[in-house]
């Protein structure tokens, strides 16, 4: 069943005849009698008598007439659902417990009136895909992992340096440590289970051992945070590695320690990236608020692997003033099988390290 048809039909009901609706289409009387004839051929009956005064609804046109008013509507928010400007801006977060998602979360509360749709990707490579092909309109990622350089027609900006911190249980030779420089981390064993070969955080961990001669063990399945909180809080031998920006929560009995590392503190480059010419009217004000609320990449006393880019945008998104107090504090799990959280007094974690702790659903 031809819509334009059945448009120009509801059309010519309202108006109650050919000539009005053919003005309100934009369109010649002989269209609307033609999409009107081609209609009644495809359901077999007649909508309309001609009369002196235009054309009136016969029995089968007055049956069919709420039904084509259905027809509209669901072919409008059909559309509305991908047409960008009237479909949510969909933004993807690798994981609801990352830093990407407390992000996301601090653009909602400053832009209560944007509708998003928060999706979960696992690889760089499908974020990337689904960039380019318009499934979603901006991912978090950091780029550009050694192998997996940027498309040309996708920009990526800097918008979170995630410090790492050091999670330890009660009875770790550092869990008494105030700070500890990455010097002091040497010899000691760091578990974050689940790291995947391949991937972006994969690549940041690789560096991070060769860069300072860590011992990073990824063995063993990955249950999640629950498991991998518990797990250290009951190993004196184990410590794990956590970003600064994700809040957990944990048993009051587990005793574990959060634990600034300096002299150089290593942060997690997250990147926001998206396409070249994407049309939805919501992303440069994504882009605008983060760029508000990022501090300038590479603070002095950091580290990030040298293949990280602070900036590919071809241009800057508008300026406008940062909203008080949008610098995310909540944050989540940047990945596989990373670190947790530690003692903050009220209980609470707060955060583990940028590795995917599991696969997340993905977009068709």
């Amino acid at each position: 069943m031809d819509l334009e048809s059945v448009r120009t039909f509801v059309a010519a009901a309202d108006a109650g005849r050919f000539q009005d609706a053919a003005a309100e289409l934009a369109v010649t009387q002989q269209a609307v009698s033609k999409r009107i004839a081609a209609l009644e051929r495809d359901l077999g009956v007649r909508l309309f008598t001609r009369t002196p005064r235009g054309a009136e609804l016969t029995i089968d046109g007055q049956a069919f007439l709420p039904h084509a008013r259905d027809l509209l509507r669901v072919a409008e928010r059909a559309a509305s659902s991908v047409l960008a400007g009237r479909r949510p801006l969909r933004v993807d977060v690798i994981a609801s417990r990352s830093a990407a998602s407390a992000l996301m979360r601090a653009f909602h509360r400053a832009h209560p009136e944007i509708e998003l749709d928060v999706v979960m990707l696992f690889d760089v490579d499908t974020a990337v895909a689904a960039l380019r092909s318009g499934a979603i309109d901006a991912t978090f990622r950091a780029v550009a992992a050694p192998g997996r350089p940027l498309p040309e027609d996708v920009e990526s900006a800097r918008v979170d340096d995630e410090p790492l911190e050091l999670l330890t249980g009660p009875a770790h030779a550092l869990a008494s440590a105030r700070s500890v420089t990455v010097a002091q981390l040497t010899g000691h064993r760091i578990w974050i289970p689940g790291i995947v070969p391949g991937t972006e955080w994969a690549a940041y961990y690789d560096d991070l051992i060769a860069e300072f001669g860590l011992t990073i063990e990824a063995t063993g399945p990955n249950f999640g945070s629950d498991a991998l909180l518990d797990t250290i809080a009951d190993t004196p031998a184990l410590a794990t590695l956590m970003g600064g920006h994700t809040r957990l929560v944990w048993p009051a009995g587990h005793g574990l320690r959060r634990i600034p590392v300096t002299d150089p503190t290593p942060v997690y480059p997250h990147s926001l990236l998206w396409r070249r010419g994407n049309p939805h009217p919501a992303l440069p004000a994504l882009r605008a608020h983060l760029a508000a609320t990022a501090a300038a990449p590479g603070a002095p006393g950091t580290w990030t692997p040298p293949w990280a880019i602070p900036h590919t945008a071809s241009s800057p998104p508008p300026a406008v003033p940062a909203e008080p107090g949008a610098r995310p504090a909540l944050p989540a799990e940047p990945g596989a099988g990373s670190a947790v959280s530690a003692e903050r007094g009220d209980g609470r974690a707060r955060r583990r390290p940028p590795a995917l702790p599991y696969r997340t659903t993905q977009v068709p």
